[in-house]
């Protein structure tokens, strides 16, 4: 059997998803980060985009977070996600209108305040749409 580590994905509303990972990969600020058993421990800031948890059972989790805090300790991984969302519950119209949302809130922005909170929704949808995508490639 292979080795494995706790994770536990965790939203500011409920876990999201709690249990044994071969290993972990997630966006973290300077680039993807991949999480095995035995890793240092880390604390570091993530951005929007996939959580993918490798199961044990060579089955994949994926699911999407809109930033938050990894916490990396012996034995364990704890993602605390803004906002987390597991990838079967993912709606590309859903995300597709709010990406035209923060592009229509960047062009007619009327503060800088404005255009910065645009940019951070616009940055959510377009990880929230790749996340999408990812999972429908898995399927096929």
């Amino acid at each position: 059997m292979a080795m494995t580590i706790h994770v536990d994905v965790v939203s500011a509303e409920e876990m999201i998803f709690s249990g044994l990972a071969e290993f972990v990969v997630l966006p973290g600020e300077a680039g993807e980060l991949g999480i095995m058993p035995g890793h240092m421990p880390l604390m570091t800031r993530i951005k929007p985009g996939a959580v993918r948890v490798k199961l044990p059972d060579d089955k994949e989790e994926l699911i999407f977070v809109a930033g938050g805090l990894l916490e990396v300790q012996p034995g364990l991984v704890t993602v605390l996600a803004d906002t987390a969302i597991r990838g079967a519950d993912l709606d590309q119209a859903k995300a597709m209108e709010a990406k035209k949302m923060a592009e229509e809130a960047m062009v007619n922005r009327g503060s800088e305040m404005d255009y910065a909170r645009a940019q951070v929704e616009l940055a959510e949808a377009i990880a929230q749409l790749a996340a999408i995508d990812r999972l429908r490639k898995q399927r096929h």
